[in-house]
């Protein structure tokens, strides 16, 4: 196409749409939380120490932090399709490193029997081979289930359009002539004429400052200016089309790469968690598995496993999450160290119960408190009257006459 650009998986990073959806998708993946979880019986998961835990998220080899290294395993399988890093092992059979490979070193072979293995060549031409046990390999999308195929290679021509279009830019603005007006004499000037003249326009009218003053012209001298020609206008155009496009191979919402002309305020936030359930997800799942596959021995795959946290992508903003976390509360779901370990924060004494909206019962109490609550009550005691002495009800005690007489007197 065009001039013939090559277009390889080194050369399409010169596209700036390639790039950002590269840098994109590789550092979300690689600044994301992996812990190691231990299988709860009957269920349930809790976080646990594990050799494989402290590749991951601190150092799998000596040369690297983790982030570096699973950075440089998603650029490799973005552009790629496929990603490896030879697993060393030491003397009891542990795993203790992870060594990165470029892809394009890598090569899938097969023994006369059939067992695969892989041939890699190192910087000095070199080759050795590596045992399928001992090979982390991450296909992308593929049509055998043995080795991905390379995005760049499937979408070349949309990657050549791209670099084309911009090498045209480069090319136009560092060799063409792009004049902002034109200024028309019928006839010809004399050299000190046009020296006059043009000092003339340099010292009235140019710059930003003498913008829109009055221009006086002589000798019949007409003045047009500039626009942008068709064919530079859909120049342009085929450039963002090819960042749309770009962006549809990678699955990269527009506007993580700065292009907000349809975005808006209540559609970015959705935007952001389809791009992390439809974009990384894939690639998160695709990471676990083989990590639960190829870190684990098989009797340590029954009880370990690691996880992506995506929480924290996925939350929203602070009004949208006190809502969520007191409905999460309120039915027993979350504990408030649970909470609070969401949002980062230290747990406090006493916030691992659980709670129910039965006036803030306790979880654990529920069962006691029905089962009290089921139990037949005794008869009700009905109140005792004021008795007598000799036990005869309804009927007070009688008092001593008062002194003096009644009310009426008494009759002589």
């Amino acid at each position: 196409m065009g001039r013939g650009i090559a277009v390889t998986e080194s050369t399409a990073m010169r596209s700036t749409a390639v790039l950002t959806c590269v840098r994109i998708l590789a550092e979300s993946v690689a600044s994301l939380p992996l812990p190691v979880y231990k299988r709860l019986n009957p269920r349930g998961k809790m976080k646990t120490k594990h050799r494989v835990s402290d590749l991951l998220q601190n150092r799998p080899n000596p040369r690297m932090t983790a982030f570096t290294f699973r950075e440089t395993m998603m650029a490799h399988i973005l552009l790629w399709g496929n990603c490896y890093a030879e697993i060393e092992f030491d003397l009891a059979g542990e795993i203790v490193a992870l060594w990165p490979i470029p892809p394009h070193r890598v090569e899938h072979m097969e023994t006369a029997e059939g067992d695969p293995f892989f041939r890699v060549a190192t910087k000095d031409g070199k080759q050795h081979n590596v045992p399928f046990y001992a090979m982390f390999h991450i296909p992308g999308l593929g049509f055998d289930g043995t080795k991905g195929v390379s995005v760049i290679h499937w979408a070349r021509q949309a990657v050549e359009l791209a670099l084309a279009t911009e090498q045209f830019g480069a090319d136009f603005f560092e060799n063409g002539t792009n004049v902002g007006a034109v200024a028309t004499l019928p006839g010809t000037l004399s050299d000190p004429a046009f020296e006059r003249l043009q000092k003339s326009l340099r010292e009235k009218y140019e710059g930003l400052g003498k913008a829109h003053r009055l221009m006086l012209l002589e000798e019949g001298m007409t003045f047009s200016k500039n626009t942008i020609p068709p064919n530079d206008a859909q120049f342009l155009e085929t450039r963002k089309f090819q960042i749309l496009e770009i962006a549809r191979v990678f699955r990269v919402p527009p506007h993580m790469m700065a292009d907000l002309e349809r975005a808006s305020f209540s559609n970015i936030e959705q935007q952001s968690t389809d791009f992390v359930i439809h974009s990384l997800r894939p690639w998160l799942i695709r990471w676990e598995q083989t990590i639960n596959w190829k870190l684990f021995s098989s009797n340590e795959q029954k009880r370990f496993f690691a996880e992506h946290l995506v929480e924290g992508l996925l939350r929203g903003d602070s009004t949208a999450r006190a809502a969520f976390y007191k409905e999460m509360f309120m039915i027993g779901v979350y504990s408030q160290n649970d909470i609070r370990e969401k949002e980062n924060d230290n747990p406090i004494d006493g916030g691992d119960r659980y709670y129910v909206p039965l006036n803030m019962l306790p979880l654990d109490m529920l069962d006691d408190y029905y089962k009290n609550q089921n139990k037949e009550s005794p008869e009700p005691i009905t109140p005792k009257g004021g008795d007598n002495e000799n036990g005869e009800r309804d009927k007070g005690t009688t008092g001593d006459n008062p002194t003096g007489e009644s009310a009426g007197g008494s009759e002589s």
